[in-house]
């Protein structure tokens, strides 16, 4: 069995949402769908959670507009009058109830993390609802599943939930495997399950992949298909470097610090929850699904030039945290954790020296970081400064912490072209080097290092 995981673009209008339609249908072996929400109403959930805060006037037309998209998308994808008149009762049930709560927001003017993470998840029940009526039309015993109805338990981080997997197994053998023994398509909802006494929480935004993985290992699947707009993973991005090349097979742990590190193929945890059952993960193109795409794996597969990819992550901003005696102050950088881990801040990653500590965090945390840590200065801390103008380069492959000089070549290929490496991290992963530069070399140095390990390599 199978779970094919579709995104937003999948869904995006009547061409592509029949297009996945079809391509659930002509899977031979038993399969799941996994879905997000149709394109753009995640972002519109959002706005509609703003604006109920502030504006109460502003409720009727959102809903109006998440109302419209989903019944000209079941209307335009389903031909049975029947099956049709069904689905657009049970759309109206999940909008009554989004209406509701959102005029709960504005008339208290406050928003839980509970009632945030209910509504946000509001896209993904209404996509596969629609989904199920438009299999059901082609002739499919298809039925809707809603994650949390099913047990996809996780802990209580509303935003950034992770599964409790024991529990998960057991309640995908109840909810979800009987289905598939009598022949019907369970479509289950991405993005989001629920705590154990189901309140309802987030993978994360972007974490339908996520979510896929979860479910893949809930029901040990033979394999996760994630439908994309893309070929699969590639040596570089295109827009940098044209001749750059589809990636036919990674590992599990390449394909995780790409992701990690800006290729925007997987949310970074897809492949956890693969990993201890060795489910492989193929990436595919819904727009031409019979090219094989990318394979994701236990393989180790080394290449000769061993680099298999150049990726870059433009959002990042860099904290330099500077003081005499800050790489010998015991409890230092846990002090600095926890001050971000509080307001939410996620840190990529730590490069520190006897003097100086710099963290690697979400540019879109710069300035509450910047602000939090400043609060330290005039103790063992002696200045914090900002940088926003930093990206981060990372090349991939198998064998790259265990082959003489070829961090030298690398580091080669950027020095020629007259580009100041800013900061270096070796030795952290076995499969990943990265390193920092300004953002107006980013170019650049992309393209040389891709010139120099494929163009010249291959």
């Amino acid at each position: 069995m199978k779970v094919m995981k579709f995104g937003g673009a999948s869904l995006k209008d009547k061409t592509n949402f029949c297009k996945t339609a079809n391509i659930i249908m002509s899977e031979k072996m038993p399969k799941i769908p996994v879905l997000s929400a149709i394109y753009g109403v995640t972002d519109l959930l959002e706005a509609c959670i703003k604006d109920s805060k502030n504006n109460e006037t502003l409720i009727k037309s959102h809903i109006e507009e998440i109302k419209n998209r989903h019944y000209i998308m079941a209307s335009q994808c389903i031909e049975n009058l029947s099956i049709l008149n069904s689905t657009l009762q049970n759309l109206d049930e999940r909008i009554q109830k989004l209406e509701r709560l959102l005029y709960g927001i504005a008339y208290t003017e406050e928003v839980t993390k509970k009632v945030y993470s209910l509504i946000l998840s509001f896209g993904e029940r209404l996509a596969v609802v629609t989904m199920a009526g438009v299999l059901s039309s082609l002739g499919a015993e298809a039925q809707y599943l809603e994650s949390d109805k099913i047990g996809i338990i996780t802990d209580s981080n509303f935003e950034n939930a992770s599964p409790v997997m024991p529990l998960v197994i057991e309640n995908c053998a109840k909810n979800v495997l009987p289905l598939l023994d009598k022949g019907i398509i369970p479509v289950i909802t991405g993005f989001f399950g629920c705590t154990p006494e189901g309140k309802t929480t987030l993978f994360g935004r972007n974490s339908s992949d996520y979510s896929a993985a979860v479910i893949s290992s809930g029901i040990k699947a033979s394999a996760l298909e994630i439908w994309k707009d893309v070929d699969g993973f590639m040596s570089a991005d295109p827009k940098i470097v044209p001749n750059s090349h589809l990636i036919d097979k990674l590992s599990y742990y390449e394909a995780a610090e790409l992701s990690y590190f800006g290729a925007k193929i997987l949310h970074p945890r897809t492949v956890n929850p693969l990993i201890k059952h060795s489910i492989p993960l193929y990436i595919k193109n819904f727009n031409s699904p019979e090219k094989i795409g990318t394979e994701v794996g236990a393989h180790e597969h080394q290449k000769e030039t061993i680099i298999k990819s150049v990726t870059y992550n433009e959002n990042i901003s860099v904290l330099k945290i500077e003081g005499s005696g800050v790489g010998s102050k015991p409890g230092i950088i846990s002090e600095i954790g926890s001050r971000l881990s509080h307001l939410g801040v996620n840190i990529y990653s730590i490069i520190t020296s006897q003097t100086c500590i710099n963290l690697l965090i979400d540019k879109k945390t710069s300035k509450i970081s910047y602000d939090a840590l400043k609060n330290m200065e005039n103790g063992v801390i002696e200045s914090v400064s900002l940088k926003d103008d930093e990206v981060v380069i990372a090349v991939v492959g198998i064998g790259i912490d265990r082959t003489p000089g070829l961090a030298a070549k690398l580091f080669q290929s950027v020095a020629q072209k007259n580009i100041n490496i800013e900061m270096i991290s070796l030795g952290a992963s076995e499969v990943a080097i990265y390193f920092i530069v300004n953002q107006k070399d980013l170019k650049e140095s992309v393209k040389a290092i891709h010139d120099d390990f494929f163009s010249k390599g291959e």
